[in-house]
């Protein structure tokens, strides 16, 4: 069974392995990737030079997600997790870096809510819930106070989706505090009965974060971009591949690439970002294109920093630290990414991981290489009191970064299925759609793939 899939990055490429890996010996699946770029990969991408690793996109995932090990350890892969310094998280409040409590004892006494702030914490049993779906500033600040939602929710949506939480859908973007207030009524509450199950089950912690410990590749994210196109061969992908439209056969599908050429197959599989999608659909179903087309992808840079130990004044054993919107600085946070994984910089030297930009200050991230070096450093000297001239710049500008989930955006995807589901063999797939995080597009490929196969 001939499967075309649009798009080289982690979506298009596991899900291929998967169809591939999965197959039954009776149908066998033939899927062809088609990459318009001249390489693979979409956001995964590391750097080698003068001894540093720089991630373009992309530098990690979450340990916690069992089908993402299972496709590393399918391809030989020995995941690295974090160190344990990058545990330590900090928040920039009032003018100086705030320690993230790890535990509720912690919590008690640490300096990043007033006492006020935490007895305001404390009454979240106490709210009741609402079933319906709401921005993610109005769903934190109902249920743990505007100080909380300033101080600790927006900088995390900052970091994580570079987006505006007052525009976010927390059903969206977060589905499992969401799913917990629905069925306990209260986060608080629902974390303590979730814990004691957990505890007869003999399962580790549970929280309403994602949990899991940070971890990459020895030779950075793209190792598995790599490793996983060396597994499929030479023979499914092909590189410079730009289709321009899919045309729907008797049986089947034409899928016209680069002006002239063509290739047919039962099915095709949509794994590019929203805005290729919608371009590619154009001709083929102007609602379907539509509905794509009005992703929203804010502009994000990443401004990667190496500096002599010796000439910084600040520690660097910690994961790094974010900003909340509240205190005015015109960087969303700072990961120090050689104390988070080894071998990200030269013995006795520091790389850091400056992000800029996103929903709120899309304009930022697209400035000169000048003037964004020279906006990080005077940020990093008023935070960090970083003086010294990094002797290593990378500067990687994505105009178009991380896809935006607000409200309404469920209700969008269930308009595209049900548009989908009358096209058969057409599949979309991709972080523009349920979960941007490297393991939510590997969880998808696979029920993706069981899908496929399952129907062949």
């Amino acid at each position: 069974m001939r499967i075309v899939i649009i798009g080289g990055g982690i979506s298009g490429l596991s899900l291929a392995w998967f169809l591939k890996a999965g197959s039954k010996p009776e149908r066998p699946m033939e899927p062809l990737v088609l990459e318009a770029e001249d390489r693979l990969g979409g956001k995964i991408r590391t750097e080698k030079a003068d001894g540093y690793l720089p991630e373009w996109g992309v530098n990690g995932f979450l340990d916690n997600r069992p089908q993402t090990l299972e496709l590393a350890k399918g391809l030989g892969l020995e995941p690295l997790r974090s160190s344990d310094a990058s545990r330590k998280r900090y928040i920039y409040i009032k003018g100086g870096l705030k320690l993230l409590p790890e535990t509720p004892k912690s919590f008690i006494s640490s300096g990043v809510l007033s006492p006020l702030g935490k007895l305001r914490i404390a009454l979240e049993p106490f709210i009741p819930a609402n079933m319906d779906d709401e921005t993610l500033a109005d769903f934190a600040t109902r249920r743990l106070g505007r100080e909380a939602f300033e101080n600790l929710i927006d900088p995390m949506a900052s970091g994580i989706f570079a987006g505006d939480p007052a525009k976010m859908s927390v059903e969206s973007c977060f589905p499992k505090i969401k799913k917990i207030e629905r069925e306990y009524g209260s986060l608080i509450k629902g974390m303590i009965k979730l814990g004691k199950e957990a505890k007869k089950a003999g399962k580790g912690p549970v929280g309403a974060g994602p949990g899991g410990v940070l971890s990459s590749f020895e030779g950075g994210m793209e190792q598995l971009v790599i490793t996983i196109r060396n597994a499929l061969g030479e023979e499914r992908v092909k590189l410079g591949s730009r289709v321009d439209g899919i045309e729907k056969l008797k049986t089947g599908y034409r899928v016209h690439i680069n002006g002239g050429q063509s290739i047919e197959a039962e099915s095709v599989v949509l794994a590019c970002p929203a805005y290729e999608a919608s371009r590619i659909l154009k001709g083929f179903d102007k609602d379907l294109s539509g509905l794509a087309g009005d992703i929203h992808y804010p502009a994000l840079s990443v401004i990667s920093l190496g500096f002599k130990k010796e000439k910084i004044s600040f520690r660097s054993d910690a994961f790094g630290f974010l900003v909340p919107s509240r205190e005015g600085k015109r960087i969303l946070g700072t990961l120090y990414d050689s104390s988070i994984f080894p071998g990200r910089a030269p013995e006795g030297h520091l790389l850091l991981r400056v992000m800029a930009g996103g929903a709120r200050a899309s304009e930022l991230a697209m400035q000169s290489d000048e003037k964004l070096l020279s906006m990080v450093m005077e940020e990093l000297g008023g935070i960090l009191g970083l003086k010294a001239d990094p002797e290593f710049l990378r500067i990687f500008r994505h105009e178009k970064a991380i896809p935006q989930y607000p409200l309404g955006h469920s209700g969008r995807l269930g308009k595209m299925d049900r548009i989908t589901a009358i096209h058969k063999g057409l599949f979309i797939t991709g972080n523009a759609f349920r979960g941007i995080a490297l393991n939510d597009c590997i969880d998808n490929s696979f029920k993706l793939a069981q899908n496929i196969i399952g129907k062949a």
